[in-house]
């Protein structure tokens, strides 16, 4: 399975407004819509980070490039990309008149850390300080995003440092998370092996016991690479032993 990983930075909307706090804005404040800058990207296993921005490529370059690798890739794998990232990569084609690259699966490690774990924050920094796997590049914040966006060469190589350190990050927290992702794209589909971790796609798997549901029983399997359980896809239940199982108490 050829699996992207995937960060972009963006330039904020440029508005006008009266007030700091709790402001609705109108669409006929908005100077200018903000848009992609950079992104960053690393096929799953190999050492290349990839990059593009409007700096080195300008606008249409760095949208073909990237528009280019989710068109090859079978699954990505991001980081609040499911909201941010890969919706406004989509908007920037549609504007741009790209048709849409080929379907892709979306592992959002956001969801991934929500939906399984407590952490007191789920953002990036702060889970990879709390598994010791680094740390993001610091940066002086939303003044880095001024400097860019006027052009100064400095900030955009710090800001192209920083989108590249995500991207390693989002691999290890990836690495780390693996085996507890429930919805993951299954290996098994991409492979000619018999059976294979659905999440590793190693063949390394130690029979554990049995999984069960009301109807039906099936041989279960834990990775000896990442740890992940699946089971059989033959359930190894027979027809007699289902109907007996279903049939209503008397």
């Amino acid at each position: 399975m050829r699996l992207l990983i995937l960060d972009i930075e963006t330039s904020p909307h440029e508005v006008d407004v009266w007030g700091l706090y709790d402001q609705n804005i109108a669409t006929n404040q908005i100077r200018k819509v903000g848009g992609v800058l950079c992104w960053s990207a690393k096929w799953y296993g190999e050492s290349t980070i990839h990059t593009g921005s409007l700096y080195i490529d300008g606008k249409a370059k760095m949208l073909k490039r990237i528009h280019a690798m989710l068109d090859e890739c079978d699954a990505v794998i991001h980081f609040n990309g499911k909201r941010f990232d890969v919706p406004t990569l989509f908007k920037e084609f549609f504007v741009a008149g790209m048709r849409p690259p080929s379907p892709f699966k979306q592992i959002d490690l956001l969801l991934v850390a929500r939906s399984t774990f407590r952490f007191p924050s789920n953002k990036l920094a702060f889970l990879s300080e709390q598994l010791d796997i680094g740390a993001k590049t610091h940066h002086k914040g939303h003044q880095l995003w001024r400097d860019v966006m006027a052009g100064d060469e400095k900030a955009w190589k710090l800001m192209l440092r920083y989108n590249r350190q995500d991207i390693r990050l989002t691999e290890r927290f990836y690495d780390k998370v693996k085996p507890w992702i429930r919805s993951h794209p299954n290996h098994g589909l991409y492979s000619n092996m018999p059976h294979c971790c659905p999440n590793c796609g190693s063949d390394k798997l130690q029979a554990r016991g049995y999984a069960r549901t009301l109807a039906n029983q099936y041989k279960r399997f834990q990775c000896q690479e990442c740890g992940t359980w699946s089971r059989s896809a033959v359930s190894i239940t027979t027809t007699k032993e289902r109907k007996d199982l279903l049939r209503p108490a008397t």
